[in-house]
């Protein structure tokens, strides 16, 4: 009997350094009897070589389209170029299509029409409803890190220009340098610290969010956490407004009342001027942050929020990368493959695995709630 076979395909978004295997979880699946293919990358954290020492076989960027044996199982993070031709192969990946965001019929379409299968890294979860592996934690983090910076970089340009763009960090120590360092200057022309309100602070994200701002220097007086508890009254809520940076961590799953509305920020004595939107659910109709509407980047990380005639306050502005745990690459894809790990490990049980059975369940479910013309 043949090997599964798992073909690691090269990210395409620009600035995704983020691998979903490692050279040590490839290796691992190796030596269980896999048959692993590890694409070429320009723009992964861990070089080519890496993975040619551990006697993976390399090819080049992009040739899974034309090349990947059909009983290939296609692994990568982020959603794949737009296109649409049928997709034949199994997929393992985030399409982000499950939530009905922007363009999601589109996305999701292209499997059944291809008789493919997507089994959505998002959705993976054990026993308990926990999810197998995920990158809340550094998506937090580095959420974090840009809205102190973002802070910082407004008192000392009061001009207006936008915070310069980012790129990945080759490790994290060097990230908590640069926020670090930043936080100092912002700190001798405001006179403080920020206030930084995180909510979701409980989960793995908002956890993520709050230790950067410790690993930074930011006293614990400084960081308001909420959770469920605090936000169950329903907003606006006026803290927010108070605070000097907002950093939304929440895993949205259903219609909530708004944390902030345009019309909330419109008060004497508005001290937010740094939103973070981690969730990053930005073309989601239930975003409980409706104040912005445009999906940023690591080269242009902020929008401006335009706010009524008259309205006080500093200028303000959001952060909303949807892959920013590729600000720490190697870190956020090493916690995230042993995680995932696993399960990966079971793909030769693929049909009978609780994991992977339950996410072709959920995947048949969601094409079934296509229109009957995209479904072939």
């Amino acid at each position: 009997m043949s090997s599964q076979k798992i073909w690691l395909r090269a990210e395409t978004k620009p600035a995704e350094a983020r691998s979903a295997l490692t050279p040590t979880t490839c290796k691992a699946l190796m030596d269980a009897g896999y048959d692993v293919t590890v694409e070429r990358s320009t723009q992964r954290i861990f070089e080519d070589e890496e993975f040619a020492k551990i006697g993976a076989r390399l090819v080049e960027e992009g040739s899974w389209v034309k090349d990947a044996p059909k009983d290939a199982i296609i692994l990568g993070l982020k959603e794949l170029p737009e296109d649409d031709f049928p997709l034949e192969h199994v997929h393992v990946t985030f399409a982000h299509c499950y939530k009905q965001q922007g363009g999601w019929e589109r996305v999701l379409s292209r499997w059944p029409r291809g008789n493919g299968l997507l089994l959505d890294l998002e959705f993976l979860t054990d026993d308990v409803g926990r999810r197998v592996a995920a990158f809340g934690f550094s998506a937090g983090y580095a959420g974090a890190a840009l809205a102190v910076k973002n802070w910082a970089w407004q008192l000392t340009h009061p001009n207006g220009e936008a915070l310069p763009g980012e790129v990945p960090y080759a490790n994290q120590d060097l990230l908590i340098k640069s926020v670090s360092e930043a936080v100092e200057a912002g700190k001798k022309v405001a006179g403080h610290y920020p206030q930084i309100l995180v909510i979701g602070a409980l989960g793995r994200c908002g956890k993520g969010a709050v230790q950067l701002a410790k690993d930074v220097g930011i006293p614990e007086s400084n960081l308001l956490k909420w959770d469920m508890e605090e936000t169950k009254k329903g907003g606006p809520f006026k803290e927010i407004v108070e605070s000097d940076i907002f950093v939304n961590c929440i895993y949205l799953s259903a219609p909530i009342p708004k944390f902030v509305t345009v019309e909330s920020l419109s008060t004497p004595d508005r001290k937010l001027s740094v939103v973070c939107d981690v969730s990053a659910d930005t073309t989601n109709p239930n975003n409980p942050i409706p104040i912005y509407d445009i999906t940023t980047t690591f080269d242009k990380p902020t929008v401006p929020v335009t706010l009524p005639a008259g309205t006080q306050g500093p200028p303000l502005s959001v952060i909303s990368i949807d892959h920013l745990p590729s600000l720490i690459p190697r870190e956020s894809s090493e916690q995230f493959s042993e995680a995932l790990m696993p399960s990966l490990l079971q793909l030769k049980e693929r049909t009978t695995a609780r994991v992977w059975k339950q996410a072709e369940d959920l995947f048949k479910q969601k094409v079934a709630t296509l229109p009957e013309s995209l479904r072939a």
